[in-house]
């Protein structure tokens, strides 16, 4: 089943005039014409979707927080920021199908009543900043923006705006604070931006993801939408994969696909390369936890896990992970998690936006520790200590980047601790540390 990438390989579909052809833009008609905005609020509440940026809060429900009591503007902020590493699927479908977009923003945009809305993206992608210009172009030169759309009497300008360039600018406040103008930090909450957020006004922000399923569910239903999936996870859902698999990219999943074959099956990622075995995947982008190949396929005592938000996250922390972003990152039997883990605590070292102490300091500790654990300097007790300064960050910042940096190092070492004990007992015993140097060196 194809919702967002059916037509994306079609001929001249970037264009305006090649996305109608393909049916583009009928759910606009559709909503503007037949819909009241408080109906199209409730047929996404009956589609299940929930937003797929990473945090999965149903999108309907989120919509009906928006305080359309107020007499100020109300706003819809899509976030295309997406700088989770590991996470690809956004740019993928902006830069392929870009009326896509546009159009589930007009659809909920009017769903919320807003009258002028942002589409956000990270300032490093300058191209696809430049492809969504030149289809907002043609589609207030259609009629499907600015004023009086299809003689509906329904006004909507439509912006993009380059992000601030940091990881920190992907969390909804903050990214109503560069938006502004500002520094990217993030708000404090409550008040949630339902209520107060882009220049104090009630706001939705939404994923690119999210709000590119609206027209599919407006045209077809909520209940056709509900219908694809399992349980509460509803709908199609675009995951990047990426690491070490025959077949990396964006691919688009019927929620509750078999995670194993996702791996192996030719239809997605073609197994893992080189005829290795599996080790482990991070499922959602860099912030969730890691799980171990034990944990994922199929054995005498256990189901194999699927793709989506409930089985994934089946145990908890302790056992389990989170669908997040569908940033899928695969490792194969000679992959270094040490060194991985090390890599991934740098970014999150880097992007801290400093507010919080413990994020500030916590995340550049983590990284000291692993750099001299991942280089042979270690000590057993450092083990530890990454686990405890992991707990001390967890739960104490105001933004969840607190928590991105702490779940994959309490993960790594819960799951992979001989590897870590490894690492500082025999040094030269890392086989990734060999790769990684023998290819350095043919470079």
């Amino acid at each position: 089943m194809k919702i967002l990438l059916e037509h994306i390989d079609k001929p001249g579909i970037q264009s305006i005039d090649g996305y109608i052809k393909n049916g583009g833009y009928r759910s606009v008609e559709k909503a503007l014409k037949q819909l009241s905005p408080d109906q199209l609020v409730e047929e996404v509440k009956t589609s299940g979707l929930r937003g797929r940026g990473g945090a999965g809060f149903p999108t309907g429900m989120k919509w009906s927080f928006l305080d359309k009591k107020s007499d100020k503007p109300k706003y819809l902020v899509c976030n295309a920021d997406e700088s989770e590493p590991g996470t690809f699927k956004d740019r993928y479908l902006m830069e392929h199908i870009p009326h896509l977009l546009i159009e589930g923003m007009i659809v909920s945009s009017f769903a919320l009543t807003a009258k002028t809305s942002y589409i956000y993206v990270r300032g490093e992608m300058m191209y696809i900043i430049r492809i969504l210009e030149k289809a907002i172009a043609e589609a207030y030169a259609k009629g499907y923006l600015g004023k009086n759309i299809l003689g509906s009497g329904y006004d909507l300008d439509l912006y993009v705006q380059a992000g601030g360039g940091a990881y920190i600018c992907g969390e909804e406040t903050a990214l109503l604070e560069s938006l502004e103008g500002k520094r990217g930090n993030p708000r404090n909450k409550p008040p949630f931006p339902a209520v107060w957020g882009l220049y104090g006004c009630p706001t939705v922000v939404n994923n690119v993801e999210t709000i590119a399923a609206v027209p599919w569910i407006v045209n077809n239903g909520g209940a056709a939408y509900a219908g694809i999936g399992i349980g509460k996870s509803t709908g199609t859902k675009l995951i990047s994969a990426c690491g070490n698999i025959n077949k990396p990219g964006v691919y688009e999943i019927e929620l509750g696909l078999p995670v194993e074959e996702f791996i192996y099956s030719e239809t997605y990622c073609g197994g893992i390369a080189n005829g290795r075995e599996l080790k482990a995947v991070v499922a959602g982008g860099s912030s969730v936890p890691i799980l171990p190949k034990n944990l994922i396929l199929k054995t005498a005592n256990q189901d194999a896990r699927l793709m989506s938000y409930e089985s994934l996250s089946d145990g908890g922390f302790i056992s389990g992970t989170m669908l997040g972003s569908g940033g899928f990152i695969v490792f194969d039997d000679q992959s270094c998690i040490v060194r991985n883990l090390w890599n991934f605590t740098r970014f999150y070292h880097h992007e801290s936006c400093g507010q919080c102490s413990p994020c500030r300091e916590g995340t550049g500790w983590m990284e000291k520790v692993l750099h001299r654990i991942e280089h042979g300097h270690g000590k057993l007790t450092d083990i530890d200590l990454l686990v405890d300064v992991a707990k001390k960050i967890e739960g104490k910042t105001i933004c969840p980047l607190g928590e991105a940096a702490a779940w994959p190092v309490a993960s790594a070492i819960r799951h992979f601790r001989d590897e870590f004990e490894a690492h500082v007992r025999n040094p030269e015993s890392c086989n990734a540390r060999h790769l990684h140097f023998e290819t350095a060196m043919s470079h």
